[in-house]
């Protein structure tokens, strides 16, 4: 854990047992943007992250509690992902933290076991089911602003970003507003604390940053089918590599179908001069009606250089294009 700024106010007992217990256990607590985090995987951790409905959000925590206490409470019940409490500057705990185990059992278990839990004398925590919300709305925006700077200054400012769509707003006029998508709740999490906290300039004296309310969705799902396109916006932003790394993409986006994990079938058929390779390159996913895929050929930058995984990333981008169109 790094050294930290805290407030002299803070109990100096608790902070010395959150240091004692760091060495002791060798666990590893990293703060960023308000928040301290464990895991996301945890050491020892094989395969993909668990799938949604694995996260439960924790509330009412005395705001001098720390992981020393609440971690091995929580893994009491279940295997932990990851675990993460939201922190002030001065060291104190927010009141509030996020735990995500290995799978929705555990996180049931949590809610079963740990809600109503007196943790402390006249301190009663809240357990329940995590939204893991992972949209933002951003209203306000000029309705000067173009799909292209938008994208310039989220992709820069933010990280994990799936989409984004641009509307004419449906509260402000001669204003815009955008939603944007992320890969999970935490990176979603991560980018409204930057867009609203920050020095990110979206430009927009009256910008209004939160997280997209389902009426709001409805109302812009109710203009995209009565104009036939994105008020604002003629095309939604796919996936693309500049934007994240498009086999993680296409994994959340599978996790959050409940689609299943993707499959990759790969053969170099054909060498020709100058790098290039034709790939047969095939990919399943267990719960789409039908493969995608085909011949295709990439350039290698240089020998042995990744020419399979070039095909493997043109046919998950072909796979996102398909899925988001006929899912959305």
């Amino acid at each position: 854990m790094e050294e930290e700024a805290w407030a002299d106010s803070i109990n100096q007992a608790n902070k010395m047992a959150l240091r004692n217990w760091v060495r002791e256990t060798g666990i590893d607590l990293v703060q960023i943007n308000g928040q301290r985090r464990y895991g996301g995987p945890p050491p020892g951790w094989v395969g993909s992250p668990p799938p949604a409905g694995s996260e439960v959000f924790i509330g009412k925590l005395p705001q001098e509690m720390y992981e020393n206490t609440l971690i091995p409470l929580f893994q009491s019940v279940g295997k932990l992902y990851e675990f993460r409490l939201m922190m002030t500057f001065s060291g104190l705990n927010r009141g509030f933290a996020y735990a995500k185990y290995s799978n929705w059992q555990g996180a049931r278990e949590a809610i079963a076991t740990l809600n109503n839990l007196e943790v402390q004398e006249g301190y009663t925590i809240v357990v329940c089911k995590s939204l893991e919300k992972c949209e933002l709305s951003v209203d306000g925006l000029p309705a000067s602003v173009s799909q292209k700077y938008l994208e310039a200054v989220v992709l820069k400012a933010t990280e994990g970003v799936l989409s984004i769509t641009l509307h004419a707003s449906p509260y402000q006029k001669k204003a815009k507003l955008a939603v944007l998508k992320y890969s999970s709740h935490r990176a979603a999490a991560m980018a409204k604390k930057t867009l609203t906290e920050g020095n990110v300039k979206l430009c927009g004296e009256n910008m209004n940053v939160g997280w997209l309310k389902p009426e709001l969705k409805e109302k812009l799902r109710l203009c995209k089918e009565k104009h036939g396109k994105h008020l604002g916006s003629p095309k939604q932003l796919l996936m693309s590599l500049k934007l994240c790394d498009v086999l993680d993409c296409l994994n959340t986006l599978c996790r959050q179908k409940c689609l299943g994990t993707p499959r990759f079938f790969t053969k170099c058929v054909q060498v020709k001069p100058g790098g290039w390779l034709q790939y047969w390159c095939q990919l399943v996913i267990p719960a789409w009606p039908f493969p995608f895929g085909g011949l295709l050929w990439v350039q290698e930058d240089a020998p042995n250089t990744g020419g399979r995984e070039k095909a493997k990333s043109a046919v998950a981008r072909l796979a996102l294009r398909k899925i988001e169109c006929l899912l959305t």
